[in-house]
C-alpha cells in the first residue's frame, strides 16, 4: 500500500519514523512520501518538505507567515493527488494538518490522525469538526476518550508513544566521558527547538544558573538542524556544553532540568529527572492565549496528573529568581524525592509501549 505522513515538529518525526517501522512489520509492500524531518528521512521515505520549513510558532508568526503557509498547503494537496495514497495520515500540527485534513475528506481520501489536536484545552467545539473530517483519530491520553464521548465520537486510545521512544533507547555508558562533561552533578537546559522560543527563554535560563556554575556542569540540549554559532550571541553562555541531538543520553546522566513546555516535558518526566518548566511568548501571544485556552496547566506532565507536581514558570513568573527558588528545592530533599514520586504515578497513568505498533495495526486494517 501507498501511504503519505505530515507531521510539522521534531516529536511529530520521532513518531512518525517510529511509525513507519512498525508498518513495514505488517505490510511488506509498502511506499511512503511524507512531510517530515531527519528521523523519518533515516527510514529511507521520500521526503516531500522538511519540518524545519515549517517551524511557525504563536499566532503572531502565523500570519506573519500566511502567504508561506497557504503556498505550502497547495503544494500539499497537488502532491497527495499526484500520489494517491492508500492511507493518509496525520501526526499532530493541527494548523496546517486540520485543513488539509477537510480538504482531503472533501476529495475522497480516508483520513488518519495521529495524536489529536489539543482541542480540549481551547476551542472544544473543534471536536466537532474532527469528528466530521476525520475517520480515524488515535489518542495518545486515556482523558482524551472522554473527552470526545461527549460529541458521541469513537477514538482509538493507543497509548503514548513517547514511552515506545524511551524504551527502545539504549543508554551510552560512556557518554559523560565522550562529551567530557566531567564529575560534577549535571543541570541541562531544553529551551526549546524554535528560535522565537529559545530567544525568549534561554537568557533567563542561562542568568539563572550563574551561580550553579562552580558546583554543576551546565549542559544545553541542542535541536539537530540548529548551527552553534547562533548561541555566540548570548551572553553567558561560556563554560556551557553543548550537546546536540542527543537529549535522551545527556537526560540520563543529569540531576535536574530546566525544560521548555512541550514533549520535552514529558520525556524528561519518563527518564526520570526533576525539572522547571519555563515558558514565555510575546505579549500579544500571551493575550491572546489567555482567551482561549481551557486548562490550568500547559505541561504535558502535569495535564496527565491533573494537578502541578512540576513547577511551571510562565510569562512575568518566569524571572532568574524564581528559577534559582525552584531549583534549590528539586536538587534538594525533601523536593527530590516528592517529584520522582511522582513521576511514578504519571508512568502508570502513560502505560506501558506498543503505541507505534498499535496503531500501525489500525491503519494497516483500517476499512477502504
Amino acid at each position: 500500500m501507498k501511504y503519505y505522513i505530515i507531521c510539522g515538529e521534531a516529536s511529530g518525526d520521532l513518531h512518525g519514523a517510529n511509525l513507519i517501522k512498525a508498518i513495514k512489520q505488517l505490510d511488506n509492500s509498502t511506499e511512503f512520501r511524507v512531510w517530515g524531518g531527519d528521523l523519518m528521512e533515516a527510514e529511507g521515505v521520500v521526503n516531500v518538505n522538511h519540518i524545519k520549513e515549517r517551524a511557525f510558532m504563536g499566532f503572531v508568526e502565523v500570519i506573519k507567515n500566511l502567504f508561506k503557509i497557504r503556498k505550502l498547503m497547495a503544494m500539499a494537496k497537488t502532491d497527495i493527488l499526484d500520489y494517491q495514497p492508500d492511507r493518509l495520515i496525520f501526526i499532530d500540527y493541527p494548523g496546517f494538518n486540520l485543513r488539509i485534513a477537510e480538504w482531503a475528506k472533501e476529495q475522497g481520501f480516508k483520513t488518519h490522525y495521529y495524536i489529536s489536536p489539543k482541542v480540549w484545552a481551547w476551542n472544544t467545539k473543534r471536536a466537532l469538526k474532527i469528528k466530521r473530517i476525520i475517520d480515524h483519530l488515535y489518542v495518545i491520553f486515556p482523558f482524551e476518550v472522554d473527552f470526545y464521548k461527549q460529541f458521541n465520537y469513537k477514538v482509538h486510545y493507543v497509548g503514548n508513544p513517547l514511552v515506545d521512544a524511551i524504551e527502545a533507547f539504549i543508554p551510552d555508558l560512556n557518554f559523560s566521558t565522550k562529551n567530557n562533561l566531567g564529575n560534577k552533578p549535571i543541570l541541562v537546559l531544553l529551551p526549546g527547538s524554535r528560535k522565537q522560543e529559545i530567544n525568549s527563554i534561554l537568557p533567563l535560563m542561562l542568568d539563572s544558573i550563574e551561580s550553579y556554575k562552580d558546583n554543576f556542569t551546565i549542559a544545553l540540549a541542542v535541536a539537530p538542524n540548529f548551527d552553534l554559532s547562533y548561541f555566540n550571541t548570548f551572553k553567558n553562555i561560556k563554560e556551557v556544553k553543548f550537546i546536540i541531538g542527543d537529549t535522551y543520553n545527556l537526560l540520563t546522566v543529569s540531576q535536574a532540568a530546566l525544560v521548555t513546555s512541550g514533549t520535552a516535558t514529558l520525556e524528561t518526566a519518563l527518564l526520570n529527572v526533576p525539572q522547571v518548566v519555563c515558558y514565555k511568548t510575546s505579549r500579544i501571544n500571551a493575550a491572546i492565549a489567555k482567551q482561549v485556552i481551557k486548562v490550568k496547566f500547559i505541561s504535558l506532565v502535569n495535564l496527565i496528573m491533573g494537578k502541578e507536581i512540576i513547577k511551571e514558570l510562565l510569562q512575568n513568573d518566569l524571572t532568574t529568581e524564581k528559577i534559582k527558588t525552584e531549583l534549590d528545592k528539586i536538587k534538594n530533599e525533601p523536593g527530590r524525592s516528592e517529584v520522582l514520586k511522582n513521576y511514578k504515578s504519571l508512568k502508570s497513568i502513560v502505560g506501558g509501549s506498543g503505541a507505534s505498533m498499535r496503531v500501525a495495526q489500525l491503519v494497516v486494517n483500517a476499512a477502504e
